[in-house]
């Protein structure tokens, strides 16, 4: 960590540049003789990344940047203030802190938040950036979270663990087993030193595969931002027995979608299937991730178009987590019906259906955008169909 990256004059230089190529910046000659040419592209490609996902960091003065990987690796501040809307109590340990933007939302309700990172420089530039947020209630520990947790001498409400998922070529990888550390192989210390644990897993990780390799599972987390699974988290509760939650939730700018049902209930749901009726709704990409498909259908009353099309009609316009439309016209795919129609352009999905979305296009010569909306799939008894839909915008699903 370089402290000259803190001088007045590098720090207007880095701001004043923000939108400035990056290239430039590294082919000029020397600017200051104390930061590196390569230190300040360093900051501005990472402060520039931060400004939507790190709005607080972007806009609080002094803040010292990791490189741009440690910058795309960490949680983003939507998905940290909901982690920390489901902590409490008066300690926790992040035992793979990285930059810290989980521990310091954490900091924010627990009073005691003990920060571990392995690389020197991470942690020092962690623990400088509370320092600058004047989170003074977070301890910065330059150690392996689970070494300092077995030499922990007390307890904590809450243990936070990522684990890395990188393997040691630097490529990604999603099972439990493979990401470091395992946790699978650490359940026994970490319930020896706390009650709780939180878990942040690749939103890739098969939600199956995950029950069944930890254990005293409580709720799972799906969080999706914009309709993108962005996290899943694992809240294991020691010793509970408990049939597990599945709590969905797409944060978007204004109000949020949110669904929570048991594992259990999935088994028992009974689907109900119709032809297409007046309204179509898509679920939100949680509700996706979830599985919950027969659930969904009887918590809603909504007919699914067919067992393997998660697309759910209704008669009346309902409040969904997800987009709703308005089924304008529907028939069984025919090519000739398409052309007659005349639909240059469109928005086009396909589900359960032989054609992708880009050999749909070619086909037929429909361009993308507009304000149709064709879904391509298949009815309760596999035939192919097309629905034609508007978009239903409201201001507020709960006026509905």
């Amino acid at each position: 960590m370089n402290n000259n990256i803190l001088n007045t004059g590098v720090q207007n230089f880095i701001s004043e540049n923000i939108d400035t190529d990056i290239v430039s910046v590294l082919l000029k000659k020397r600017i200051f003789d104390t930061v590196t040419n390569a230190e300040l592209a360093t900051q501005i490609e990472a402060r520039k990344k931060s400004k939507k996902k790190l709005p607080t960091w972007f806009h609080t003065p002094q803040i010292y940047y990791p490189n741009k990987l440690s910058i795309e690796q960490t949680s983003s501040e939507r998905t940290a203030r909901y982690k920390a809307a489901i902590v409490s109590g008066k300690s926790l340990a992040d035992l793979t802190g990285g930059l810290g933007v989980d521990s310091y939302f954490f900091s924010r309700k627990i009073p005691t938040v003990f920060h571990c990172e392995t690389n020197l420089e991470l942690s020092q530039i962690a623990s400088h950036n509370f320092t600058v947020l004047k989170a003074e209630n977070i301890q910065s520990i330059h150690r392996d979270g689970l070494q300092f947790l077995a030499a922990y001498k007390g307890t904590f409400d809450w243990i936070y663990l990522d684990p890395s998922r990188r393997d040691k070529t630097k490529g990604k990888v999603f099972h439990l087993s493979d990401c470091s550390p395992d946790v699978t192989e650490h359940l026994e210390l970490l319930f020896e030193k706390s009650d709780k644990v939180l878990i942040k897993t690749s939103p890739f990780l098969d939600i199956t595969e995950g029950l069944k390799t930890l254990s005293s599972i409580k709720k799972i987390h799906i969080i999706a931002s914009d309709n993108e699974v962005k996290e899943l988290l694992w809240e294991l509760h020691k010793n509970t027995t408990e049939d597990p939650i599945i709590s969905t939730v797409n944060l978007q700018k204004t109000e949020n979608d949110h669904f929570s049902f048991h594992v259990g209930d999935e088994k028992q749901a009974v689907t109900k299937f119709s032809a297409p009726l007046q309204y179509l709704y898509e679920p939100n990409a949680a509700l996706m991730k979830s599985g919950g498909f027969k659930t969904i259908s009887a918590a809603f009353e909504v007919y699914k178009l067919h067992p393997h099309t998660h697309l759910y009609t209704s008669e009346h316009l309902i409040s969904f987590p997800g987009r709703a439309f308005t089924i304008d016209q529907w028939f069984y795919y025919n090519k000739r019906m398409l052309k007659m129609l005349r639909i240059p352009k469109a928005n086009i999905v396909s589900r359960n259906f032989s054609e992708s979305v880009a050999a749909i296009r070619k086909k037929h010569n429909i361009s993308d955008g507009g304000d149709h909306y064709l879904f391509f799939t298949k009815d309760e008894k596999g035939k192919q169909i097309v629905l034609i839909c508007s978009k239903v915008s409201y201001p507020s699903q709960r006026d509905l």
